[in-house]
């Protein structure tokens, strides 16, 4: 292997190789570190990232940044500053440094160099190395020293060690102080020196004291040196160091409004807009009333268009939060200011048409955040003008093509969209408006209105009708070429009239969009467009299109996995054709579905690859079928009451034994064992809720409908049948107020409360069992099975990929071989852990904690066979851990006192910020053979040879 051999197996992106191949890339690049050649030195040191991102533990970083140090320490000033650039792209892998103090040591012997330009690029290695040296006294010492030195390029680099360094220690950042503040106060300090010695001032907030003396000089060089990069640098480190100390933002505030409002600099006043954004993101409920209200004050006043843009966008931020209501809340001058008079609202509506699109988007949110926010008076006057406000913008920025606007216009439709949600009475105006405004408007902000009107309809379904005849028409005329915004549109276009038509598409509406889908679409167009198709339930057309893309696809995997798709909407299509009260129907039904099931699961499992598995799918699928064979198991066991009714002497079986439900013959335990049943489909479908950490909102609160429908038939077999005494109707009633969030969940909702109300009804008027409970049973499978199934997101896309990586030491030599450990000891069995994100890490929730389970369990027993107890034949212990930097190590200490081969098991699991389990894995598992140590065996041989026994073991604790 070559270093263009290491270069090409570092750049693969899978974490499958095995660690051999890593340790072999560690050799090649060591090659190439002790190469004669500057250029392969250089090439190799660069590699070194790459190798930590693929094999990120400690075993192989401490090697590799040794091997580093010793480059630093004997090669030029090139080589030490390409290994100070990797030190600094590895910041995260730096605490898996095992032998700190070597590596430092052979770092800092070249602080000693006759060589500046060396010097400076030691100190800047300690100062990336602070988060792992904080507290080295000969460091501290040695950037003490560098800040006199009379080279710049030296001096810099102490400042920036410095830097931090102060971050990291509080005892540097004590001991520094004084000495930053004698250098910026010192006359021999040139002023560009002095620039980049004051930043160093935001550190000081370890406490209140270092704090405030800090403060004490920033307001002192404020008011000292009036020029404007000195107040701007100044100001910027007061806010810092206002923002970590937290006790002073009430005081930076005034300060920053002040310079505002009174310096005539526009970089002043910049630099005052850009940090009070900052203090509004950070702390807006220390925003006052009378902060709001200068910052409207400047506001109104300011002639320059970029800085009214930086006062409305801190305005918009601090529109979202408390700050708002505080401003309106608060008393002034004696009596509640109306919402409508006060100069925020002013300010609100005159950027709403300001001929800056930026500013007049800032505006609007700033208009619609009151709208939802303020108080009811004056309500009706601020939600015309607000709407009034977003229609022009809209009108505006609907025919421009151009970046901006388009920008502008996403922000005014979201407004508008969180507006209608607080304010559901104006939505059919805001409906009407947008449909209008589709017909004229370019292709992009066709798809942005598209957007708000599928978010509209799936907030109040009951404008969807009012869309449809609008949109079909448009989606006539929508494409004529196939250029990627017209692809766009017509996705858009799709999923509105999907929504609006909730899961029933006419056949003229299916028409048309597959003669739109022939002329201009291409293939992932419409694979996307039927993707859609079955997130709304419109499975019949989704079959369809699945069906015209499977020999349209390059790889066979791609085919099933589009066949078992097609065979997925066929049986759901199968399902929405029962008919109420016709329960052999439903069970036709229910086999037919099943059919297409079978053949829908061996394709998907035909499409599964080792990098793409399709495990929640396959699950999901599974949990599917067995849901269907259960509840056409309900039906046959609700029809066995008229094929085998109770027999006539049911009634005095049930008097002899006590039993009342003996009175209803085989049918109670028939039930009994559907119940089960049911139960356990819930607590499978509760596993897969538990196993999909990276999904999104929707498929799990699917996953959560589907638990629900199981445990609430099985509820209603208990209720009418099993216990009606004892069974209870409290625990579901609050079903009707949870707020929904998709049609599949409004309409499941609304069988779920129809369904217990019937059940509650029936209860009370007649005893078990009769064809009515029986009835009842079946309206209630056949009501379930209405409802189209909703393929959500995950089932399709993973916006989200987290993985855990475990590292598990002593380990075998090889796989099969077992880890010898002596019964009298106790094993240590240290675990280490990776966390491995994806593109885009915690998009719907981030890792707080890691849970490691491990158990041991006996697998087989040498020795004599006598009966153990059963605690010593296992070990079970766990402990939540917090990943740092995506890395995380713990140890554990096993008991093998029994003598044989035990089993030991290591499972992880994630703990997200909710403090929510989720069972992620992965579970590795080690063979661990217990043997006897050598002394029991030397006093077990001679007790079996009748010879006297041997003097006692001497042990460490002997002499205590």
């Amino acid at each position: 292997m070559s270093l263009s051999t290491a270069r090409s197996f570092l750049s693969e992106a899978c974490y499958g190789e095995q660690e051999l191949d890593a340790n072999s890339a560690l050799m090649e690049l060591d090659k190439g570190l002790r190469s004669g050649k500057l250029g392969e030195q250089c090439e190799a040191v660069v590699l070194f990232p790459k190798l930590f991102q693929k094999y990120p533990f400690p075993i192989l970083i401490n090697s590799a940044f040794l091997k580093l140090a010793d480059i630093f320490r004997l090669g030029n000033n090139f080589l030490r500053l390409c290994v100070l650039k990797v030190t600094q792209q590895s910041e995260k892998h730096l605490e898996k440094i095992l032998n700190v103090d070597e590596f430092v040591k052979r770092v800092f012997s070249v602080i000693h160099s006759n060589d500046p330009v060396a010097r400076a690029i030691t100190l800047r290695m300690l100062g990336s190395l602070a988060s792992i040296i904080p507290e080295r006294k000969n460091a501290h010492h040695t950037i003490r020293q560098s800040l006199d030195s009379h080279d710049n390029v030296e001096v810099e680099a102490a400042i920036f060690a410095a830097a931090s360094f102060s971050a990291q220690s509080k005892d540097f950042a004590a001991g520094i102080c004084n000495k930053v503040s004698e250098m910026i106060q010192g006359l021999d300090t040139p002023v560009e020196l002095k620039l980049k010695l004051i930043p160093m001032l935001q550190h000081m907030h370890h406490d209140a004291s270092l704090a405030s003396s800090s403060r004490d000089l920033l307001q002192h060089l404020v008011n000292s040196y009036p020029s404007t990069p000195m107040v701007i640098v100044s100001l910027h480190t007061f806010t810092q160091l206002a923002a970590s100390s937290l006790i002073d933002i009430p005081k930076q505030l005034q300060l920053l409004l002040q310079y505002l409002k009174d310096d005539p600099r526009k970089a002043v006043k910049r630099l005052a807009v850009n940090d009070l954004k900052l203090l509004a993101k950070k702390a807006p409920h220390l925003w006052i009333r009378e902060n709001t209200q200068t910052l409207c004050e400047c506001a109104l006043t300011i002639p320059y268009n970029n800085l009214k843009l930086g006062m409305l966008s801190v305005l918009s931020t601090l529109s979202g939060t408390i700050a708002i209501k505080q401003y309106f809340d608060n008393v002034a001058g004696g009596s509640l200011v109306a919402p409508r008079l006060t100069d925020l609202v002013k300010l609100a509506q005159e950027c709403c048409y300001h001929s800056n699109l930026a500013v007049a988007a800032h505006g609007v949110i700033v208009l619609s955040n009151i709208a939802i926010t303020c108080p009811e008076r004056d309500i009706v006057q601020l939600e015309h003008d607000t709407v009034l406000g977003v229609n022009s913008l809209l009108m505006l920025c609907s025919q421009d093509n151009s970046p901006s606007a388009q920008a502008t216009l996403k922000t005014a439709l979201t407004s508008l969209v969180k507006l209608l949600k607080s304010r559901p009475h104006l939505s059919q105006s805001a409906v009407d408006f947008l449909l209008g405004q589709l017909h004229l408007s370019c292709d992009s902000s066709r798809v942005l209105v598209c957007h708000a009107l599928a978010a509209i309809a799936t907030h109040l379904p009951v404008l969807g009708d009012g869309m449809l005849g609008d949109l079909v028409d448009l989606y006539r005329v929508a494409s004529h070429s196939s250029t990627d915004k017209q692809q766009e549109l017509l996705v858009s276009l799709a999923t509105v009239i999907f929504v609006a038509s909730q899961s029933s598409l006419s056949a003229e509406v299916k028409t048309i969009i597959k003669q739109q889908l022939e002329n201009v679409a291409n293939g992932w167009t419409v694979y996307r467009i039927a993707r859609q198709a079955s997130r709304m339930g419109c499975h019949e057309f989704s079959s369809e299109l699945y069906q015209c893309l499977r020999t349209r696809v390059a790889s066979e995997h791609f085919y099933f996995w589009l066949n078992s798709l097609k065979e997925f909407s066929q049986a759901e299509q199968c399902l929405s054709h029962v008919e109420d009260g016709d329960y052999s129907g439903a069970m036709g039904a229910i086999a037919e579905a099943l059919r297409s099931y079978q053949k829908g699961i061996a394709s998907l499992t035909a499409a599964s690859t080792p990098l793409s598995p399709l495990t929640f799918q396959c699950d999901f699928i599974k949990l599917r079928i067995d849901t269907l064979q259960a509840l056409s198991q309900l039906i046959c066991t609700c029809n066995s009451l008229k094929t085998s009714p109770p027999p006539a002497i049911a009634t005095t079986i049930a008097i002899t034994s006590g039993n009342d439900l003996q009175r209803c013959g085989r049918i109670s335990l028939q039930m009994k064992v559907c119940m089960d049943e049911f139960r356990s489909l819930a607590a499978r479908y509760a596993d897969l809720h538990q196993s999909s950490f990276d999904a999104d909102y929707a498929t799990l609160r699917n996953v959560e409908l589907q638990q629900q429908s199981c445990l609430l038939v099985s509820h209603v077999i208990e209720a009418l049948i099993l216990d009606p005494q004892a069974a209870s109707f409290q625990e579901f009633g609050t079903l009707g107020s949870v707020q929904t969030e998709s049609e599949y969940e409004r309409r499941m909702m609304s069988v779920f409360n129809h369904v217990l109300e019937e059940v509650e009804g029936l209860t009370k008027k007649h005893p078990p069992v009769s064809h009515l409970h029986t009835g009842c049973l079946c309206d209630a499978v056949i009501a379930l099975l209405k409802v189209p199934l909703s393929f959500q997101r995950y089932f399709f896309q993973k916006l989200q990929s987290t993985s855990i990586k475990l590292a598990l030491s002593p380990s075998p030599r090889t796989p099969s071989e077992p880890i010898p450990v002596q019964n009298s000891q106790q094993l240590t069995l240290k675990v280490e852990g990776v966390v491995q994100h994806g593109s885009t890490p915690g998009l719907f929730r981030k890792i707080q904690s890691v849970c490691l389970n491990v158990t041991s369990v006996l697998q087989s027993k040498m020795g004599p066979d006598y009966k153990i107890p059963l605690d010593t034949k296992t070990n079970e212990i766990e402990q939540r851990v917090e990943p740092h930097n995506d890395y995380f190590s713990t140890q554990f200490l096993l008991n093998f006192s029994i003598l044989g081969t035990h089993t030991v098991t290591v499972e992880a699991s994630v703990v997200d910020e909710s403090g929510i389990e989720w069972k992620t894995g992965p579970k590795t598992t080690v063979s661990v053979k217990s043997l006897e140590d050598p002394y029991s065996q030397q006093l077990r041989h001679q007790l079996q040879q009748g010879g006297p026994p041997p003097p006692p073991q001497r042990g460490a604790y002997t002499r205590f």
